[in-house]
C-alpha cells in the first residue's frame, strides 16, 4: 500500500454565511464542520493529515487540536495556492494526496477511500470524484474521451450547448499522485476573472501532459456538497441528522418519529431504548439499554444507565444510574450524579448534588449542593437552602432520612441516618441519627376573629 496524505482546506471566511463565526466552525448535528471531516478522514489510513487554515486560523487551530497539522495561508490566493503551501511538508514525497474541504461535513471515509484505491489500482496520475445529476445546471461537466478517461472539466458557465447536456460533474474532490501535483500547482496561472488559482487547471495540465486522469462517480452526491450559507447548512444539518438517526435505529435503538428526532453526533445509544418525538440529545451523551427517553427531553453531556425513565426534562453533564425515573418536568444541573433505582419526579431540581441509591425527591423540590445517602425520602416542596449571598454551602442527609413536606434545611447542615424532619420544618442545626426535628411555630387558633378582618365583600 503507498503512502497517503490528506489536505483540508479550511482557510476561507465564508462571507454568505453573513456570521462573525468562520464557515467551517459552524456546527451541524453540534459538531463543527471541520470537525466531521478531520474525523472521518482519521478513520482512514493517511500516514499525514493537513488542514489549510486562514481566516479565523487560531479558532479552527484549536477546534482541530492534534488531530491534523495546520498550515497558515496568509493570503487566499485560491485553492491551488493553498494547497501549494504544503509544499514544503509534502512536496517531495511519494505517495497519494487527497485534497477535500473543510466545509462538506457529509463527506465519509468510505467514499475517500474508494476514490484513492481506484486512482492507485489504476496508476492514474489523478482521480476525480464525479456525481451524475439530472439537473446539473451550476456544476463544471466532465467531458470524457472515447476510452472514458477524463478529457476535460467545463465550466457550466463555459460550456457549449452540448457539453451542457453532459449529467456528470466535478464534485471538487481529487486524488493526486503527490510527486505530480506538487511539480504542477507551481504551473498553474491565475489569468481569470478573480485573479486566483485554481485547483481544477491541475487536473488540465495533467491531461495535456498526456498523464493517466480518471473520474470516479460516487453514488452519494450529498456527501460532496459544501456549505457556503445557512440555506445549505440547514440541508446539511437535516441529511446527517438522518444519518445519524438511521445508524442508531440499525442498532437497536426506536425512534419514534426519527423526522422530530435530534442526536448527535457523538452520542451512544444502547438497544432497546425507545426515544420519544421531540428529544434533544447533545454532546457526548451515553444513554444505556432498555430507557425510555422523552418526549421533549433535552439531553447534554450525560452518562446514563439501564433502564432508565427520563420524561420531558433536562439534563446536563451529570451521571444518572440504572432504573431511575426522571420527570415529568424535572432539571438535572451539572456535577449531578443520580444513582441507582432514585427518583426525581415532576418539577424537581438537582444541582450539583448526589441522590443516593432508591432515595426519592417526588415533587416540588430543589436539592442544591446536597447529598443524600440511600433510601431517603425529600417530602413535596422541601428546599436545600445552600446560598447566603456570597457562599454556597452543603446539606448532607443519611441514609434512611425522612424530610417531612415543605421543610427548609439551611446549611451548613446535617440530617443523620434514620432521622426524621417534620413537615414545614426550618432546619438550622444539625439532627442527630434517629432524631425526630421539628422547627415550626405552634398553631393558635382565634375563634371569630376572621369577622374582624372585615375581608369579605358583599354579595
Amino acid at each position: 500500500m503507498s503512502t497517503r496524505y490528506a489536505v483540508i482546506l479550511a482557510a476561507g471566511k465564508g462571507t454568505r454565511m453573513k456570521s462573525k463565526l468562520y464557515k467551517v466552525l459552524h456546527q451541524v448535528c453540534g459538531k463543527p464542520m471541520i470537525r466531521h471531516v478531520v474525523d472521518e478522514i482519521g478513520q482512514a489510513r493517511f500516514s499525514k493529515v493537513f488542514v489549510i487554515v486562514g481566516h479565523g486560523a487560531e479558532d479552527v487551530r484549536s477546534c482541530v487540536r492534534n488531530d491534523a497539522d495546520c498550515i497558515l495561508q496568509k493570503e487566499q490566493l485560491g485553492t491551488a495556492h493553498a494547497v501549494l503551501q504544503a509544499s514544503e511538508q509534502l512536496g517531495g514525497l511519494d505517495g497519494t494526496t487527497i485534497v477535500l474541504y473543510g466545509d462538506t461535513p457529509l463527506i465519509t471515509h468510505e467514499t475517500v477511500e474508494k476514490l484513492i484505491d481506484f486512482q492507485e489500482k489504476e496508476h492514474a496520475a489523478a482521480a476525480v470524484l464525479t456525481a451524475r445529476l439530472e439537473d446539473p445546471a451550476g456544476y463544471g461537466r466532465i467531458i470524457r474521451s472515447a476510452t472514458g478517461s477524463l478529457e476535460k472539466i467545463v465550466e457550466d458557465k463555459d460550456a457549449t450547448d452540448e457539453e451542457k447536456k453532459v449529467k456528470e460533474i466535478n464534485t471538487g474532490i481529487y486524488s493526486f499522485n503527490n510527486r505530480l501535483l506538487f511539480k504542477l500547482l507551481s504551473k498553474v496561472g491565475n489569468n481569470n476573472a478573480q485573479g486566483e488559482y485554481y485547483l481544477p487547471d491541475v487536473i488540465g495540465l495533467l491531461v495535456k501532459a498526456s498523464e493517466k486522469v480518471l473520474a470516479y462517480p460516487t453514488e452519494r452526491f450529498e456527501e460532496t456538497v459544501g456549505v457556503n450559507d445557512r440555506v445549505q447548512l440547514a440541508a446539511a444539518e437535516k441529511y446527517m441528522r438522518m444519518r445519524i438517526n438511521r445508524k442508531h435505529m440499525e442498532q437497536g435503538v426506536t425512534l419514534i418519529d426519527p423526522e422530530t428526532t435530534y442526536l448527535s453526533a457523538e452520542c451512544s445509544i444502547g438497544g432497546d431504548t425507545i426515544i420519544y418525538p421531540g428529544t434533544v440529545i447533545k454532546g457526548d451523551t451515553n444513554i444505556g439499554s432498555g430507557c425510555v427517553i422523552g418526549p421533549h427531553t433535552e439531553i447534554t453531556n450525560c452518562t446514563i444507565g439501564s433502564d432508565t425513565q427520563i420524561d420531558q426534562s433536562v439534563l446536563e453533564d451529570s451521571w444518572i444510574g440504572d432504573d431511575v425515573q426522571i420527570g415529568p418536568f424535572a432539571h438535572i444541573r451539572p456535577l449531578s450524579r443520580i444513582h441507582n433505582q432514585a427518583k426525581i419526579g415532576n418539577f424537581v431540581e438537582v444541582k450539583k448534588s448526589e441522590v443516593g441509591e432508591r432515595s426519592k425527591a417526588s415533587h416540588l423540590t430543589y436539592l442544591g449542593d446536597a447529598t443524600l445517602g440511600a433510601d431517603v425520602n425529600m417530602g413535596c416542596g422541601t428546599i436545600t437552602v445552600n446560598y447566603d449571598g456570597k457562599n454556597k454551602f452543603a446539606t448532607i442527609i443519611g441514609d434512611g432520612a425522612f424530610i417531612g413536606c415543605n421543610a427548609n434545611l439551611v446549611a451548613p447542615v446535617t440530617i443523620g441516618t434514620g432521622a426524621f424532619v417534620a413537615a414545614g420544618s426550618t432546619i438550622t442545626e444539625s439532627v442527630n441519627a434517629d432524631a425526630l426535628a421539628i422547627a415550626r411555630s405552634r398553631q393558635t387558633n382565634k375563634e371569630n376573629y376572621a369577622l374582624k378582618l372585615n375581608y369579605r365583600t358583599n354579595n
